[in-house]
């Protein structure tokens, strides 16, 4: 008699209120068919119970996913197609909801959706001084603005400094029509449009107006001193050297600054180094300093943009093995 292999692990979770299930469950069953898929597990319902059947680490994050949907659900947040890869995303180290940092501002919770977005919230707590690296499409300069905004909510900061190199590395803006907030304002359009995810709009105007917050290309950083502020560097790869330690030493008492950048998409003049790779190169080991590198796993944007991010790295690295054998 030939021996039968042994049936796969299962585990059960019941959940207390039933109302909650048919958003948990999604339309259809959508968010199970969604766990099914990522993890290679079966989910089958009876009542209010979930039994998941497969492998026995994916059974368990299974199990985990779905407590954490549950807990985001029992404290009035929705659950979306985009929480459920959230979570799925967190992957093994997901416990329980309590341990996904979150960001609170006027509109809306800020939630981390990736292990890299949750190790970045933490850092922004604790250091002045905080690096966020990576591709795009993983929060890095969203989840700054955010972090910046609740602070100011908060009353820890008095002010927010956003400013990005206006144009490539060399700000050169005189070929462009318009005044100079006409010229300036395209380029830091992507940290406006992050305000207004976080503020209603017209505490947005009235802080822009007062001064509470100022957004501005880096050239206009010159010469000051930024005490109890939350500032803000964004697409740092393409500032020079000089620019960047121009930059970072306009750090004031009771100020903290969030530098984000992608060191693979450096627009600088061929032969010049990037004020970004110099300061990781020159900080490397600083107390009170945190870098934290994000990767395709991180990417929250449409998951074609994760792919397309992997098939470009895949290509260099071929490029970069054929130039060592050549």
């Amino acid at each position: 008699m030939t021996p039968q292999p042994p049936p796969d692990p299962r585990a059960t979770r019941a959940y207390d209120d039933n109302g909650l299930l048919q958003i948990l469950f999604g339309p259809n069953n959508a968010h199970l068919e969604r766990i099914e898929r990522q993890l290679g597990v079966s989910l089958t319902t009876r009542g209010n119970t979930v039994t998941a059947t497969g492998p026995a680490a994916k059974v368990e994050e299974a199990c985990g996913v779905l407590d954490v949907l549950y807990v985001r659900l029992s404290k009035g947040f929705p659950v979306e197609a985009a929480d459920v890869d959230a979570a799925l995303r967190m992957g093994p180290d997901i416990a329980s909801g309590e341990t996904t940092p979150v960001i609170v501002t006027r509109k809306r919770h800020v939630q981390a959706r990736s292990v890299g977005q949750a190790e970045y919230i933490r850092a922004m707590d604790r250091h002045e001084l905080v690096f966020g690296l990576g591709p795009a499409g993983t929060g890095k300069t969203y989840l700054a603005v955010a972090k910046g905004v609740s602070l100011m909510i908060a009353g820890e900061v008095d002010r927010i400094i956003l400013s990005r190199p206006a144009v490539e590395a060399g700000e050169r803006l005189g070929f462009l029509p318009g005044d100079l907030r006409e010229k300036v304002d395209p380029y830091l359009r992507p940290l406006y449009d992050a305000l207004h995810d976080m503020l209603p709009g017209d505490q947005v105007v009235k802080k822009l107006a007062a001064g509470d917050i100022e957004v501005a290309p880096l050239a206009f950083m010159r010469g000051r001193t930024l005490a109890n502020a939350f500032v803000i560097l964004d697409e740092a790869q393409n500032t020079s050297s000089v620019q960047m330690k121009m930059f970072l030493t306009r750090l004031g008492e009771h100020s903290r600054m969030v530098v984000t950048g992608d060191p693979s998409q450096i627009d600088l003049p061929p032969g010049q180094r990037s004020g970004l790779d110099d300061a990781l190169e020159a900080l490397a080991g600083m107390d009170d300093v945190g870098i934290i590198r994000f990767t395709d796993r991180d990417v929250v944007r449409h998951g074609l943009v994760a792919r397309i991010i992997r098939a470009y790295e895949t290509r260099e690295r071929r490029r970069s093995a054929a130039k060592e054998t050549s």
